[in-house]
């Protein structure tokens, strides 16, 4: 995987080509290895943005879309939508394209939340991020939105994750 190109200080993007170790049994990229190159980006930019270590939290409504082939050129595009004290919303979208043609696919969209951390696993404050325009506010109330209706699962899970 290539390093990581910043955008700006919410943003960031990884590129590269999906390899033969990347496919599963149908012939595509497999998808636990889309949701690991999720993880990385959406770590690298949770650290970048927080400025200390990051652990994931949650990964929710994450779509595969279309499949990603070997030989892809892949791209992975994270931005922070939401801040809370010690949390960091970012949205994660991958994309697909044959390096032959200029059309990308998006394959892959999700929501993913890291918790900013000290040395002793402590949660640390990160900075706020505050949304400027139109399409940010929509980010942000999307991410909120989201938030709400997993506490609403979480309370009907309840249930199962007791012994």
């Amino acid at each position: 995987m290539s390093l990581p190109k910043k955008t700006d200080n919410r943003e960031m993007v990884f590129q590269f080509i999906s390899q033969p170790s990347d496919v599963n049994f149908g012939g595509h990229v497999h998808g636990g290895m889309v949701m690991k190159w999720i993880d990385l980006a959406a770590y690298s930019l949770a650290s970048a943005w927080s400025g200390s270590y990051a652990v994931t939290v949650y990964v929710g409504g994450i779509q595969f879309i279309c499949p990603i082939d070997i030989g892809d050129l892949v791209e992975v595009q994270c931005q922070i939508v939401h801040t809370r004290n010690s949390s960091m919303h970012i949205s994660v979208d991958v994309y697909r394209r044959c390096p032959r043609e200029q059309q990308r696919e998006k394959a892959t969209h999700c929501i993913i939340i890291f918790v900013a951390v000290d040395e002793e696993g402590n949660k640390v404050k990160v900075p706020k991020w505050t949304p400027v325009t139109e399409q940010d506010i929509a980010l942000e109330q999307h991410a909120i939105k989201l938030m709400e209706l997993r506490r609403a699962v979480d309370e009907e899970m309840k249930a199962y994750f007791q012994d």
